[in-house]
Parts: C-alpha cells; structure tokens; sequence
C-alpha cells in the first residue's frame, strides 16, 4: 500500500465514568502488530464515520455503541499510507468487551498510560484527555478578590481542575500578587491554572500556561516556552493558526449573545460543530453559556465548555 493512499479511519475512545479509557494491543497478524491503539477501523465505502465506528466496534469488541459525541479529527502519514482518523468519545455502550481479533484490552488513567508502545498518530490524544471537560475563566472584576478567593474554593472542593485568570483591570504588583493567590490554591487541590497572555508572569508565579490571546496568536512565531498553551480563537482561521502554532487546545467564542456583548454576532452551535469537526486539538465552547450546556457542546463536537460569570454563580 502507497503512503499517498489516503485512508478514512474511524476510532473510539471509551470512557467509563471515572475517566479512564480503552486501549486495544494490535494482534499479531496485524500491521504495527503490538502497538496499542484506541479501537477502530477503516470508513468502508458509503459509510459516515459515525456508522463506521458502530460497526467496527461491534466486530472488534462484541459491543453497541448508545452515546459517542465527535472530537477530534488527526490526520498521520505512516510509510504505508496516509491516515485520517476521526476520533469519538463513546460514553455507553452495551454488551461486555470481547476480543473478537485476539487484542488485548488495557484500561488507562489520563496522564497515566502504562502501556507501550503506543500507535505514533494516537500519541496526541493522550495529551488530549488530560484535559477536563470545563475550563473556568476568573471575574475578579466583579466579584472583588475576596469573594472570588472564596468561589474559587469552593468550585476547587466540588472538583473544578482547569482555571483561567483573565484579569485585564489589573496589573503589575496587584496581578501578580492575585495570580500567586490563585495557584498555590488551584495547586494544593490538583487544578491547572493558565494565565491570560502573560507568559513571563506564568514563570515567575509557577502557573501550568498560557491563554493566548487572538493578537498573540496572530503575531508570534513560535509556541511559547509553557507547560499547557491555549489560544482564543473566533474562527476557523484562528483556529488553524493555534493548531499550526502547537497549542494544547482552543476557545471557540462567542457561541451564543452574551451578557458583556450584547447584539454582537455570534457562532451560533451549528457553526461551532462545523469549525470544530476538523479541529486536531480540543476546543472549549465559549460565551453565553451556562452549566446544563455541557450536552450540547459535546453533542456539536466540543470538548467541553469554558464559563465566565457562570463559573463563579455570577
């Protein structure tokens, strides 16, 4: 097979309620035979990768997919051929895992993968799942720090793992002093805190990275020296710059009106799905947004939503 031969792969990640995720070893009678994948197959003609992933994991593992949301799309270029895989998240199914082709099945931890070697297009998606389903942005503005401080504590003890500080009212002495607050909290209850365009106060306060904004998406050169990179996108052209840059994942904004813009244009879902259906890194549904959204976003192939006055209860 030539490596200019394109294929169409559909591929699943299961996911059980505590987060963990189905790798599938490669049988022996296979190409790359050993290495560990998440299970899947080729889209046969006439197929949409949807009813691909159906029927694959029927075949491979004895189970009926109930609920898989679209995610991500890479596309990988093996010496044999070219390779597009659309990968969904399957959140049911029924039935009870069989290996029908002899594989082996390991279930893994996000962050913790103990198997290897892992399939070289599959590596990306590791990174992928580190990452929550929401992503809470700061509203210090409003709140004052101190009852921020204290939404922030509780949204901690309730599990809350991603958070934003985007302060732009503050600077110098008061920013670095409040982003110093906010990671040693985030920190001692395991969350990530990116900060919004500062990359050299992320070094100095020990934060995990750096929201990019549109401007600093446009103008840099190169990906920032940071640990987690995001970038806030509006667009698919945006979006492409974040993916071609190497950002982690992106915010995709504004999906619905919003309270601070009101009458400006907005996505709209259907858009959203759109732009989102090709992306090769995770986005987050941004703007007008509440709690009880979440389905929607993983519905229009969002990895989960960002929230701003929402996140706090403001």
């Amino acid at each position: 097979m030539s490596k200019d031969k394109f294929v169409e792969v559909s591929a699943a990640v299961l996911q059980r309620p505590d987060g963990s995720f189905l790798l599938a070893q490669r049988p022996s009678d296979k190409i790359w035979a050993g290495y560990w994948e998440f299970p899947g197959g080729k889209v046969e003609a006439g197929e949409t990768a949807h009813h691909a992933l159906v029927r694959e994991l029927y075949e491979e593992l004895g189970i009926t997919v109930q609920t898989a949301y679209p995610w991500l799309t890479r596309v990988f270029t093996y010496p044999h051929a070219t390779v597009r895989l659309r990968f969904f998240r399957v959140t049911a199914w029924t039935g009870e895992l069989h290996p029908h082709e002899g594989q082996q099945f390991a279930w893994q931890q996000p962050g913790a993968t103990n198997v290897a070697p892992i399939l070289p297009a599959n590596a990306p998606i590791l990174r992928a799942l580190e990452l929550p389903a929401f992503y809470a942005i700061s509203n210090v503005a409003e709140l004052g720090v101190a009852a921020f401080m204290a939404s922030l504590q509780a949204r901690l003890d309730e599990g809350l793992k991603l958070v934003q500080l985007r302060e732009k009212n503050l600077s110098g002495a008061a920013l670095h002093s409040l982003a110093q607050q906010v990671v040693a909290l985030a920190h001692s209850c395991g969350a990530k805190v990116l900060l919004n365009g500062d990359v050299a106060l992320v070094q100095e306060v020990g934060a995990d990275g750096v929201q990019l904004t549109s401007a600093q998406l446009a103008s840099l050169a190169q990906r920032p020296d940071v640990d987690w990179c995001a970038a806030s996108c509006h667009g698919i052209e945006e979006l492409r710059r974040a993916e071609m840059l190497g950002c982690d994942f992106a915010l995709l904004s504004p999906v619905l009106p919003t309270q601070s813009h009101p009458g400006a244009v907005h996505l709209g879902w259907d858009k959203f799905a759109a732009i989102a259906a090709e992306a090769t890194i995770p986005v987050y549904a941004l703007g007008g947004l509440k709690q009880d959204d979440m389905q929607s976003a993983w519905e229009h192939g969002a990895h989960g939503i960002a929230l701003l006055r929402q996140a706090w209860g403001s």
